[in-house]
């Protein structure tokens, strides 16, 4: 399957996810806050537990349906950790992750969504200059 073309149904689903967990049971699909939910509140554990294997088993099904291989990380170990912390550390600085401020977030024209996405984007393109610079 061509790329754009998963990249392109990829968001589609994510989108329509996004809107049935928002206008089925009023939740805002934001990861980290169903993990933290997972985690933290026994009585909302089973739908946050379930959200979350339903990403692991849709990931790992659609991959195994593209055909595509695995992705092979030139990076240690221990670099993926570090950045896995830090990457925690900047959601729950900016409230939210990526998919609860960028897709649910601007999709409810929250202000302090825009600034959090505007922050995501440059601090991304900046990372990105700076490792592949030279």
């Amino acid at each position: 399957m061509h790329v754009f073309v998963s990249a392109l149904l990829g968001g589609l689903l994510i989108g329509l996810a996004a809107s049935l967990m928002m206008f089925l049971i009023g939740r805002i699909a934001g990861v980290s806050g169903i993990a933290s939910k997972a985690i933290r509140n026994p009585r909302q554990q089973s739908w946050s537990l379930a959200f979350l294997l339903g990403l692991v088993i849709g990931t790992s099904f659609f991959h195994n349906l593209s055909g595509a291989s695995a992705p092979q990380l030139d990076t240690s170990a221990t670099l993926l950790i570090i950045s896995g912390l830090l990457v925690g550390l900047g959601t729950r600085l900016a409230s939210g992750c990526t998919s609860g401020h960028g897709i649910c977030g601007l999709a409810r024209l929250s202000s302090r969504s825009l600034v959090a996405v505007a922050a995501f984007m440059i601090t991304a393109m900046v990372t990105v200059f700076l490792r592949f610079q030279g």
